[in-house]
């Protein structure tokens, strides 16, 4: 055998390696969810499946059960200044804070035991919460599979330690770029080499423990400075034993007539150019959305939003400050929102960029 058919084998056998260790890493990490479904949990999704798709055959709103998911927010603050982001550009209506420990623990309480999920994310960068792991430590005592999204300028050899001992189930960097300067273009303020050196801290820090969790996933965030380097970021997170990759296509607010940071690749966007040369969601989303049934979103503060797209809380369903979850969720305005949602989706301002339905990782 030549030394050139030996070198492509060692590379067949390397990928092949690759794919059967995310394969596994994907199987362990489901298998962590499924740990935390019983059968009460089972019940309460069956009857949410149920309602959403007979809201959706007859276009009215009926609903049984309560959100199995939910995103909670630790904190509005964030270190970077991300130019489609805003938290990022404090561009916020709402005032930046961070969630009480005492409240989180009412939240918790308020939603009920058959939430099983929660992400803890929706604006902001969680870390910069000072006991932002023990809102972890908490959700796990109530048997709660738990994920949250960091930019990794925070976590240091202690920190990583903290965090698998946290129980957190599944952490996603963020890591928008390989070289310094692609991953700034969209990261503001940031820096690549902290991102690479927690990442490795995190996953030296799980082997030396010999623990299975968090479940660790590198994002990339894919727009025109950095679409060249999707396949360098799967053989980084090969060469780290990161567990999985992430594409993500970009969510722009002024898209119609393109934007800087748009991929030329339309595999990486959410959009595709028209004949006139404008622009428009390259999936069309219909009069339906399952996010509305299954989960729910908390703000720091206690507001109800329907989902993560409502990033300035522009459609506030209530608060837990002074009603309990249950009676916000079946509530007439949630319902009124449902029912737009199956009549008139587009007319909602949120939903006219919503990627739900469309392709979003590659």
């Amino acid at each position: 055998m030549t030394s050139l058919s030996l070198a492509v084998l060692n590379l067949v056998v390397l990928n092949q390696k690759s794919r059967n260790f995310a394969s596994m890493a994907k199987k362990t990490d489901s298998f962590q969810i499924i740990k935390h479904i019983s059968i009460g949990r089972i019940s309460n999704l069956i009857a949410l499946k149920s309602s959403y798709l007979l809201s959706r055959a007859f276009k009215k709103t009926v609903l049984w059960g309560k959100p199995y998911a939910l995103s909670i927010e630790p904190t509005t603050a964030c270190n970077l200044g991300c130019p489609e982001c805003p938290s990022g550009l404090k561009k916020f209506t709402r005032p930046t804070g961070k969630l009480d420990l005492t409240f989180h623990q009412k939240m918790l309480s308020s939603v009920g035991k058959q939430v099983f999920y929660i992400n803890y994310y929706f604006q902001g960068e969680p870390f910069l919460h000072p006991d932002f792991l023990k809102l972890i430590i908490e959700a796990k005592k109530h048997k709660i599979y738990t994920a949250t999204s960091t930019n990794a300028h925070f976590i240091n050899e202690q920190k990583a330690e903290e965090i698998i001992h946290s129980g957190l189930d599944r952490l996603i960097i963020s890591i928008d770029g390989l070289t310094q300067e692609t991953y700034e273009n969209y990261r503001v303020h940031g820096e690549l080499n902290k991102v690479i050196q927690a990442s490795k801290l995190l996953v030296d820090t799980k082997k030396r423990l010999q623990s299975k969790t968090p479940h660790l996933i590198f994002q990339f965030l894919a727009v025109r400075q950095n679409e060249h380097e999707v396949k360098q970021v799967f053989e980084l997170a090969n060469e780290l034993d990161i567990d999985e990759v992430r594409i993500k296509t970009a969510q722009f607010y002024d898209y119609e007539n393109g934007n800087a940071l748009m991929p030329e690749n339309e595999e990486y966007s959410r959009y595709k150019r028209k004949k006139d040369g404008t622009y428009t969601l390259k999936h069309e989303t219909g009069n339906h959305c399952w996010r509305m049934w299954s989960s729910s979103v908390l703000t720091w503060d206690g507001k109800v939003v329907p989902c993560c797209f409502d990033k300035d809380a522009q459609h506030v369903l209530g608060s837990i400050q002074d009603t309990d979850f249950t009676q916000i969720w079946k509530s007439g305005k949630y319902k009124a929102f449902r029912s737009a949602i199956l009549t008139n989706r587009n007319g909602i301002d949120i939903c006219q960029n919503c990627s739900e339905g469309a392709k979003v990782w590659v």
